[in-house]
């Protein structure tokens, strides 16, 4: 039951990033966004202007200053803030600021978000998580707007910040603990990404709000990202010969064990190993590889040459500390899966990851932080090319069969409409 006559619901979405940008939650909304419109549904996103690649808004956007800017869409519109990042990735007081200030513009600009078009309250506000402060923000816009409060968790903060070191401070993770609560209780649906993020959040609710709780995983769109040939431009680029290529791919965080990955690439001088991408631990991953000549960094291409980029790794890494499988689901795993490319994992034992590979065949898993494990693995799939190709086709296979977004959206859609009548 939703409040529209033909069906058609109508959603308030506030998020980080949206396309262009080219955070990979981004491009999660992004897809989800229009396999609902392509369902019909009216939606209107409020999120920042493009600004995660450098931390700053792309020049290309920089003339809008501190105005809103809003654009009609045929399925509703986009309205984008200034999201107040700053260049220092490392300064988490600066990155809290900023989240404050950006989610503090969102709800202003939710509250309004499709009224002049429609004249009809949504039939839900979703919210993704990180930051928090986001669902501060959608709890007041569902209020106002008298609609549930969907929370869409991608990573459990501030669980994950606490077990990597990022926050230390114990009045900062009592407060943040007390918001992540805040928000989990006013929602009414609070959507993860696997069985392990979904035991994590229900234990911090109470018994009777356990069934608010919703396993829906991310997902890969198989149609943009291909298996293609390893020799692409993007090898030219980076300077690479044909020699076996390692890639880690995404963001470089303090989560990510890429210490295991430098390890390795002293252990094997015949590979070239790439870590590609950007995040706050960058410096300190580019300190321990000085002097390999193995080990390259390519910086964060379009989301249009995704596919390429993958392309050129030749086996794929995920490697994550311990600890952290329970509060962080990796979804570049879904990526590389449909770029046909095999993964090797570092990962705590019964996770979603962990699962995937398992089901599909597309890898090698090994305990998380274990760097003798980890460069066993690495070498068994770089070493023999018949059985990383197996891999990959296997790979490819499962996320073509289970990851589907237009799946993803009819669940979103039919979540909503369960939500009809809920009261935050």
């Amino acid at each position: 039951m939703t409040s529209a006559t033909d069906g058609r619901l109508s959603i308030v979405v506030l998020c980080p990033h949206f396309d262009p940008d080219t955070a990979p939650t981004g491009v999660v909304m992004s897809r989800l966004v229009r396999e609902l419109t392509l369902q019909g549904h009216r939606v209107h996103v409020v999120t920042t202007l493009p600004w995660y690649r450098d931390h700053r808004v792309d020049s290309r956007w920089t003339n809008v200053g501190w105005r809103n800017r809003t654009e009609t869409t045929p399925w509703g519109s986009i309205t984008r803030l200034q999201p107040f990042a700053g260049t220092d990735r490392r300064n988490l007081l600066r990155r809290a600021a900023g989240f404050v200030g950006f989610s503090g513009l969102a709800t202003v600009a939710a509250v309004s978000a499709g009224r002049r078009t429609e004249g009809r309250r949504p039939d839900a506000v979703i919210a993704m998580s990180p930051p928090l402060t986001l669902g501060v923000a959608a709890w007041i816009v569902a209020r106002v707007r008298r609609a549930p409060l969907i929370f869409n968790v991608q990573d459990v903060f501030p669980d994950a910040a606490v077990a990597t070191g990022a926050i230390r401070n114990r009045w900062v993770i009592r407060a943040s603990r007390l918001l992540e609560k805040f928000v989990y209780r006013r929602s009414a649906a609070i959507t993860v990404l696997s069985d392990e993020l979904a035991d994590n959040v229900r234990g911090k609710l109470p018994r009777r709000m356990a069934g608010r709780v919703v396993t829906i995983p991310n997902f890969v769109d198989t149609s943009t990202i291909v298996p293609m040939d390893r020799g692409t431009r993007y090898r030219t680029e980076l300077g690479l010969d044909d020699r076996p290529v390692v890639m880690y791919a995404g963001n470089v965080g303090f989560s990510q064990s890429l210490d295991l990955l430098i390890g390795a690439a002293r252990e094997m001088p015949d590979v070239w190993f790439v870590v590609n991408g950007g995040g706050s631990a960058l410096e300190s991953v580019r300190s321990e590889a000085e002097g390999l000549a193995n080990v390259v960094f390519g910086d964060f291409q379009p989301i249009e040459r995704l596919a390429e980029v993958l392309a050129t790794g030749d086996v794929h890494v995920v490697p994550l500390k311990r600890g952290l499988g329970s509060v962080s689901v990796p979804s570049k795993t879904y990526s590389i899966m449909a770029a046909g490319r095999p993964v090797v994992a570092a990962i705590d034992e019964g996770t979603e990851v962990r699962r995937l590979i398992e089901r599909s065949g597309g890898g090698l898993s090994v305990a998380p932080d274990d760097a003798e494990a980890f460069a066993d693995a690495l070498r068994r799939v770089v070493r023999d090319p018949v059985l990383a190709g197996d891999m990959g086709r296997s790979a490819r296979r499962l996320v073509e069969g289970e990851a589907s977004p237009r799946s993803v959206a009819t669940a979103y859609a039919d979540l909503i409409g369960r939500m009809a009548g809920f009261a935050g």
